[in-house]
């Protein structure tokens, strides 16, 4: 399950030029008005500076009524060719002790230039809900950094087998790392280093497929036929090494890389799945959702059978 911040808002969008060898910006329009949470990433140190970000850009727009943005969206229409939209998460909402928001770039296709612009600038200053952007039963990708195991010898880093018991200085080492020449050493050569706490994507190795869209308002999210019990995502002392759900969720079938807390990207797959497994998948419908305590083992889990046991 995936639980972290999923409602992001549009704050601006920047087009793109097209260069012999890559995409030159254009211009950029920023909303009228920012969020700390948002400020906050443009700061190495908040709590001493002075908090001066994008005043004076605040203060045009207020004074002209709006007449340089549409000059900038105008010029984007007519001179750009790409157009994306910076796209920022509500950090505080999470309830996490992180109090900068995570930013990144999306871009923005389908339909003419115009069309695009138009599309981006109604979404300023607004949230984007998960639900607006995936559905259920849909085949998504994941990315992720994965779980970092920091500095760690080849036979744990490449899965090399480890040297005869009498072997001198060590046993899990690569006896030979080349010939005298060429005098390298060759990049194919299994060498220790650091191991994982690397970007991941899910997109050509395994199917992540969406099983349903919560929403963090209905104190029934965990409720399916078959089970008619009201109750929340959220287990007994809630997730560990996370806490409790708040927000809206998703429940993913498959394997998420990285460690609790950390930012997921989640995008529609780029590969379509025709094999015989995934489509035989088809509409998943939920019997039952498992939101017992996860730290301990006793035999009262459920908060119903726990309250029906303390009265």
């Amino acid at each position: 399950m995936v639980s972290s911040p999923v409602l992001e808002k549009i704050w601006h969008h920047i087009s793109h030029n097209e260069l012999p060898v890559a995409l030159n910006p254009k211009t950029t329009v920023w909303a009228s008005h920012l969020s700390d949470e948002l400020k906050r990433r443009f700061y190495k140190c908040w709590y001493r500076s002075k908090k001066k970000a994008f005043t004076r850009y605040a203060k045009k727009h207020a004074e002209d009524g709006g007449k340089s943005v549409a000059r900038e969206l105008e010029r984007i229409c007519k001179n750009c060719t790409v157009v994306c939209v910076l796209a920022h998460t509500q950090i505080r909402k999470t309830g996490l002790s992180q109090k900068k928001a995570h930013l990144m770039e999306i871009q923005v296709n389908g339909g003419l230039i115009p069309d695009k612009v138009e599309f981006a600038h109604s979404l300023f200053k607004k949230p984007v809900e998960v639900s607006f952007v995936f559905k259920q039963d849909e085949c998504v990708d994941v990315i992720a950094l994965t779980k970092g195991h920091d500095f760690e010898g080849v036979t744990h880093r490449w899965g090399t087998k480890k040297l005869p018991r009498k072997t001198h200085k060590g046993l899990r080492k690569v006896a030979c790392i080349g010939a005298w020449y060429p005098s390298k050493v060759m990049f194919l050569v299994a060498r220790a280093g650091q191991s994982t706490y690397h970007r991941f994507r899910s997109s050509f190795f395994k199917l992540i497929k969406l099983y349903r869209i919560g929403s963090g308002s209905d104190n029934a999210n965990a409720t399916t036929e078959s089970d008619v019990t009201k109750k929340q995502i959220t287990p007994m002392g809630g997730f560990p090494h996370y806490g409790i759900v708040k927000n809206d969720f998703l429940i993913l079938k498959g394997s998420i890389p990285g460690t609790k807390k950390r930012v997921v990207t989640i995008r529609k797959s780029l590969m379509v799945r025709t094999s015989r497994r995934d489509l035989e998948l088809g509409t998943v419908i939920l019997s039952f959702v498992h939101t017992t305590q996860r730290q301990t083992r006793s035999s009262y889990k459920e908060s119903l059978n726990l309250s029906l046991l303390l009265n």
